[in-house]
């Protein structure tokens, strides 16, 4: 049997919207508007892109879906890297969401039931979701119900401290119940 080493090659994904400049764009006629921000009227590509050349600029297609597409004289580069600026400034100011693990147990006392309540408020005060879970264990696979009823019960504990949302309600599934919750905004 032969084995082969054969690399895969890495293609990038691309991020965002990209654009049409130049000689990419393919429609006949397009809507332009110069480096300053007047608009010309609609004209041929090919004249919009022989006075973009003229004036030392590229043309870039900037609303693709008008009719006709509106195209605008700038320097493509400085384009590019502006609205790349922008992809990695939305996407350090977005949210993210995780979901945080809270495990109880089926014979759990008083004071550690009263620390995992703290911390699950302080994971929803953060913004995250709560997965809480009890790990059955032996014999405590026969009485899934209590497991069910004791996270109901934190559940419901949480509840009044703050409005929440199910994601998931309470279930068993094997030998774990599980239950993921989360604090409307």
């Amino acid at each position: 049997m032969r084995i082969h080493y054969r690399r895969r090659r890495f293609v990038p994904k691309l991020e965002g919207v990209q654009y049409h400049y130049n000689r990419q764009i393919i429609v006949p006629e397009v809507r332009v508007i110069d480096e300053e921000g007047v608009p010309l009227g609609v004209m041929k590509t090919s004249e919009a892109l022989a006075l973009a050349e003229e004036r030392g600029y590229d043309i870039v297609e900037v609303s693709p879906k008008a009719v006709p597409p509106v195209c605008k004289f700038l320097d493509y580069g400085a384009f590019k890297y502006q609205k790349e600026k922008e992809m990695k400034q939305q996407k350090a100011h977005a949210k993210k969401v995780e979901v945080k693990g809270i495990r109880l147990s089926v014979k759990i006392g008083q004071h550690d039931l009263d620390n995992r309540m703290n911390q699950a408020i302080g994971f929803l005060e953060d913004g995250h979701k709560l997965k809480i879970e009890i790990m059955l264990r032996g014999r405590e696979k026969a009485h899934a119900d209590i497991a069910l009823t004791k996270i109901q019960d934190f559940v419901n504990r949480i509840a009044k401290k703050y409005e929440l949302f199910t994601e998931q309600a309470p279930k068993n599934q094997g030998g774990n119940v599980s239950a993921i919750v989360g604090r409307k905004s």
